[in-house]
């Protein structure tokens, strides 16, 4: 890993080999505080090299300001005695991302809440202000303006050494409340967020900058504001389109900062005020804003700053909240309680309306909302088709909060427990008791008369873990990634296999190998179950094979003789089968899972299942799709494993469908030439 031959003095500065940065928006918040975490281990002197540039690698507004992007090359430099480790330890770090999780961005966006959006409308109205779509949804509600209150402090201070400590009880304060927030939040991503908030209150270069206020007779109020202005300032002013991302983190910068500010002057900064029915417009809302935000009144919100890479905008998505930002500053002078719609999928909000116009919006919104509604009512029923055919509509989850969730909206059972939750956003790798009692949790919320598919670790490409080393490739998404990660690391294989293994008997347990691609994988990894079940006593489960590349798909009859069922990731398959990143800025829109190449490669899949009476459902985000479904179910798929706010409509759908229908649609669709006239033909599709 090192440069060096031997190990060098402890005075000796080392420098590690170049490491090309996974990471699609370079070094970013929530990995540039994982590097520090990881870092602060070390007693010595680190930093990061790029290109001459040099920074503390414990510092993360240091890191965030060298600016990176994908693709950099990033080394580390350390002095002192434990460098070598130090050196090891952060290029492996960088070289998997920083625990950066990136499954997340290409998941279906959350459902809005029932009660408050609905689809994106048709309606124009002359009188209409135009921004960048944050979070999508359509909300009719009334304005609530919120602006900032102005802090003010007193410029000079008493002895450096009283102001210093004023600002160390502010720093400690401000840990506290954001602790509290996290605590209260509920949400993965908002905590990661409010996480990465925390190291920036202990950041060196931050506080170094305000000590020096400090000790030039400077307030601890005045220090610490000049401090994270010029910082916040230092990022927003960043160069190059590809640093949008980071420029926007200035707003963290700035949401911390004034944290500790208003608790230096004693200001208070209650949560924001909402009646119900609120759309809040401002002019910034810092994270800590937004998830303090009474979700239960507001109905969606505006600013004129940010984008759709902010954490406000990223907090809006996760919550199912309408949101624009980038808004054009004319919202900023609505008048309170003015009568608005705000069209989140179109970036748009309108005001001064006609009657006609409102009550189009509002009719629109009650026919959506009611949809559900009366889906919610039916979802206890089962999904059974017009001519009889029974579809198994179950959950996508990742822990037993959302098992239950989806139990409580109709899920006959959980169709993909994504076990990487355990894995991910954390140094260490969870030990065999803390992986079964996590399995054992959601089998227990589902009921032995319930399924339990359990997706074994899925990892590598695109999805890294700070703690398990693999080998720089030049197209990770061609090398180690899902299966093929734990037939290389056997022994965490073993034990996860084991941990779920004590599931058995609380449900109806399926185990799911990711990522299979040829019959020699599917066998090796049968092989190493079969051992760990013999050890351990347990035989009532099922083996399963994710299909997810056009190898698995093309071998489905092979496959199927040797397997219990399949499920089709149809993320993967789209992207492996058209050759096309569903991440890349320009690709993702033509990665486009109807496409009639992915839907001959589900056809493939069923008919190779359906020769040896095996069972076919599908995972990815084409199952919870209401235009995929007719297809899906033309082509042979009996079980559809959805994101738990869409089980109700799933249900609902499935049982206004002829499966007599569904197979001749699907087989019409198949000789098609473009996904284009796929969803154009499925639009005219009325169940």
């Amino acid at each position: 890993m090192t440069s060096a031959s031997t190990v060098p003095q402890a005075s000796a500065a080392l420098i590690g080999e170049s490491v090309r940065l996974p990471n699609a928006a370079g070094l970013h918040a929530r990995p540039a505080a994982m590097l520090v975490a990881e870092a602060k281990k070390f007693q010595s002197i680190i930093r990061l090299l790029r290109d001459g540039e040099e920074v503390n690698a414990k510092s993360v507004v240091a890191i965030m300001g060298l600016g990176t992007q994908q693709g950099d090359a990033i080394q580390v430099k350390a002095t002192g005695s434990d460098a070598e480790d130090a050196v090891r330890a952060l290029s492996a770090l960088l070289a998997q991302g920083c625990g950066e999780a990136h499954e997340a961005t290409h998941e279906v966006a959350p459902t809005p809440p029932v009660a408050l959006v609905a689809a994106s409308t048709s309606f124009v109205s002359s009188n209409v202000l135009v921004g960048v779509c944050a979070s999508p949804g359509l909300a009719v509600g009334r304005v609530v303006q919120f602006r900032q209150v102005t802090i003010d402090v007193n410029e000079c201070g008493e002895t450096p050494a009283l102001e210093r400590g004023k600002l160390d009880a502010a720093l400690l304060a401000a840990a506290d409340q954001i602790e509290l927030l996290k605590l209260g939040l509920g949400d993965p991503l908002g905590v990661k967020i409010l996480h990465a908030h925390l190291a920036l209150l202990q950041d060196p270069d931050l506080l170094e900058l305000a000590d020096h206020g400090v000790s030039q007779n400077q307030s601890a109020g005045l220090a610490w504001r000049e401090a994270f202005g010029q910082t916040a300032s230092r990022l927003e002013a960043l160069p190059g389109a590809h640093n949008a991302l980071l420029r926007e983190r200035g707003n963290d910068v700035r949401d911390v900062g004034r944290r500790v500010l208003a608790l230096l002057a004693g200001v208070s900064t209650a949560q924001i005020e909402l009646p119900a029915g609120a759309i809040l417009i401002a002019d910034e809302l810092t994270p800590s804003d937004t998830a303090a935000l009474d979700r239960s009144k507001l109905l969606g919100f505006c600013t004129t700053g940010g984008g759709a890479t902010s954490h406000v905008a990223i907090l809006a998505r996760s919550f199912g909240i309408p949101a624009v930002c980038g808004i054009h500053e004319g919202a900023l002078t609505l008048a309170q309680g003015t009568l608005v719609v705000l069209d989140g999928a179109q970036g748009r909000l309108s005001h001064s309306l006609e009657e006609g116009e409102i009550t189009l919006a509002l009719a629109e919104v009650a026919q959506q909302t009611a949809q559900r509604e009366q889906d919610k009512l039916g979802s206890a029923h089962a999904a059974v088709t017009t001519d009889g055919q029974r579809i198994e509509v179950v959950a996508n989850v990742r822990n037993a909060q959302e098992a239950q969730e989806g139990v409580a909206l109709g899920a006959e059972g959980v169709g993909l427990l994504r076990s990487e939750f355990l894995f991910d956003d954390r140094l260490t790798a969870p030990d065999e008791d803390e992986q079964a009692a996590a399995y054992c949790a959601v089998a227990q919320a589902l009921g032995p008369q319930r399924t339990l598919v359990v997706r074994t670790l899925d990892v590598g490409g695109d999805k890294p873990l700070p703690y398990l080393p693999l080998p720089r490739e030049d197209n990770p998404f061609l090398g180690l990634r899902g299966v093929r990660v734990s037939l290389d690391q056997p022994e965490m294989f073993r034990a996860q296999l084991r941990a779920i293994l004590r599931a058995t008997g609380l449900a109806r347990l399926h185990i799911m190998f990711p990522m299979i691609a040829t019959l020699e994988e599917l066998r090796e990894a049968r092989g190493i179950l079969a051992e760990e079940a013999a050890a351990t006593g347990h035989s009532d489960f099922l083996v399963g094979v994710m299909i997810e590349v056009p190898s698995a798909a093309l071998l489905a009859e092979q496959l199927a003789r040797e397997a219990d069922f399949f499920s089709i990731g149809s993320n993967d398959l789209t992207q492996y089968t058209m050759a096309m990143d569903r991440g890349h800025p320009k690709l993702a829109r033509q990665a486009d899972a109807l496409h009639p190449a992915v839907l001959k490669m589900i056809a493939l899949t069923c008919e190779g299942a359906r020769r040896h009476s095996k069972w076919v459902g599908v995972c990815g985000g084409m199952a919870s799709d209401l235009l995929a479904v007719p297809v899906l179910l033309g082509l042979g798929v009996q079980e559809l494993s959805v994101s738990v706010p869409a089980i109700p409509a799933i249900k609902a759908l499935v049982r206004r469908l002829s499966l007599a229908d569904c197979q001749a649609l699907a087989q019409e669709l198949l000789q098609l030439g473009t996904a284009g006239e796929v969803r154009a033909r499925l639009a005219a599709f009325a169940p």
